[in-house]
């Protein structure tokens, strides 16, 4: 099952991430999901999750979304994470994977430009356009060439902002740095 690798990381009596549902949803027809969540951990980073197949898609990537076109983002994958967690705002508390405060920074839908998401991400440029409340317009995932994960085996990719009406210089983490969901700052939500 796609959330093996996702539970075996985790204690459910420690933590508050949700486990995930069992059985795959079958929403024929339904908008993908997408989030942006802003962790801090040993290092602060944000968790970029793209809805595919019942399961949310992640890589980690270090210094957030860049608004700017010219700006190239590393992305890590990481494992894949249960639809449910796009809500989840909280602290994973300190001994548990990923201890630290998390924030559902950006939220919104996500529309594949190719249908065949997997076959993209097989080709390695995954094209897509964003509807979120921060993050908006079309973007693209590319595989980067020789990089690989040491954590998940698998290979690193860049996150970049294509050229559209919504492109800027705006350091968009900066300018917009509260919750999606509460509208607390990462510290709020780490007081509770």
């Amino acid at each position: 099952m796609k959330l093996d690798n996702y539970r075996k990381k985790r204690h459910f009596g420690a933590t508050a991430e949700p486990e995930g549902a069992t059985k795959l949803p079958k929403a024929k027809g339904k908008q993908l999901i997408f989030v942006v969540q802003k962790h801090s951990a040993s290092h602060l980073h944000y968790d970029f999750r793209l809805e595919w197949r019942g399961v949310l898609l992640s890589w980690a990537v270090p210094k957030g979304p860049s608004l700017d076109p010219s700006v190239k983002r590393l992305a890590i994958p990481t494992e894949d994470h249960p639809l449910e967690y796009a809500n989840f705002e909280g602290i994973i508390p300190q001994g548990e994977y990923g201890a630290g405060t998390v924030m559902v920074w950006d939220r919104g839908v996500w529309i594949p430009d190719d249908p065949d998401v997997d076959a993209t991400l097989k080709k390695g440029e995954l094209k897509f356009m964003l509807e979120g409340k921060k993050l908006k317009g079309a973007w693209v995932m590319i595989r980067a060439r020789g990089g690989w994960s040491r954590s998940s085996d698998k290979p690193y990719w860049m996150l970049i902002k294509h050229r559209d009406a919504f492109a800027s210089e705006e350091d968009i983490t900066k300018t917009e740095p509260l919750s999606a969901i509460s509208g607390r700052t990462l510290e709020q939500v780490a007081k509770g």
